[in-house]
Formats: C-alpha cells, structure tokens, sequence
C-alpha cells in the first residue's frame, strides 16, 4: 500500500513539473511550443483527461416539457398534441439511439424555425421515409434545408433534406 501510494505520488510530481516545464517554455517561446514535442503532447493528453466527460453533442430540443408528464404506479401520460406513433426498419442507421422494435412518438413540426440541430426528423424520399438527425440547417435560394445523418453512419445523407420533405419530428423514444 506504502509503495503504491509512494508511486503514485512520483508520477503526479512528474506531471506537475512537465506541465510546469512546458508553461514556462511555452511562454519564453510560443512559436517553438506549438511545435509537437512530448512535453506538449503530454500536457495535450493531461488537458484532455477529465474523468467523466465527454464532449459536447447537440441534443434534440426540448419537446415535451415536464409539465405535461404526469406518472402513476399503472400508467404514464403525456400530455401533446396530435401525437404519432413511429417504429423503425432494421437499417442501424441509428444505432445506438433507436432499432427495430423501438416505439417513439413524433409529431407534425409547425414550420422549419422549430427545428434545431440534434433534433431527430422523419423525412420522405423517393424510397421511403428516412429518420436521421438534423447536423446543419441553412438557407438557400431554394430556402430552407437540413443536413442530415444517421449516427451511426459514417458520414451525411447525400441530399439536403428540404422543408417539404420534412413529415415529422421525434420527440420520444420508448425502449
């Protein structure tokens, strides 16, 4: 226990003086600093190092708010209007989030200022219907648009997603 605390207390003083090393450094010499050298990459990997958090992802606004949920030991309700209910094709397109056997419930958005990045949107192609989540919303001369993406896919859907196409948005998952 003694030595493994006595090790433990070397290394955190090693790191203390790279660190210590690499600010003075990088104050008398900000061009050299920038430079990749392990000093560097050591305080890179010691800032990025949080235990516990992970970065930062937009999230699907805020459909439902908790005044219009209501739990009882036999049943849940949601208070919203005009409710749908959606399940999902097996493509994994959004694995993790949602699979096939997934219920959720959408609803009809009333116009594209509604629509926020992260918000996950059914939308219709010439194949089907598409459920992806909303990456970048812009304008053009052919107005609004949406970039879209599965999350599990490796990049953006290939067209962009216009208000038309746009049927509804996902505003619960039920697993």
């Amino acid at each position: 226990m003694v030595i493994r605390r006595s090790r433990l207390i070397v290394t955190l003083l090693l790191i203390a003086i790279a660190l210590f090393s690499y600010v003075a450094y990088s104050a008398q010499s900000p061009s050299l600093a920038a430079e990749s050298s392990p000093v560097s990459s050591l305080a890179q990997s010691v800032e990025s190092y949080t235990i516990g958090a992970s970065p930062e992802r937009p999230s699907p606004s805020d459909w439902i708010k908790e005044d219009q949920i209501f739990v009882y030991s036999d049943r849940v309700v949601i208070y919203m209007d005009n409710p749908e209910w959606a399940k999902f094709t097996d493509t994994n397109s959004m694995d993790p989030v949602f699979d096939a056997g997934s219920n959720a419930l959408e609803i009809v958005p009333s116009s594209p200022d509604v629509l926020n990045v992260g918000d996950i949107i059914a939308y219709d192609i010439p194949e089907g219907t598409v459920i992806h989540r909303i990456v970048k919303t812009g304008s053009d001369e052919s107005g609004w648009y949406a970039i879209v993406k599965g999350d599990n896919n490796p990049g953006p859907d290939p067209d962009k997603v216009r208000w038309e196409q746009v049927r509804r948005v996902l505003v619960a998952i039920i697993y």
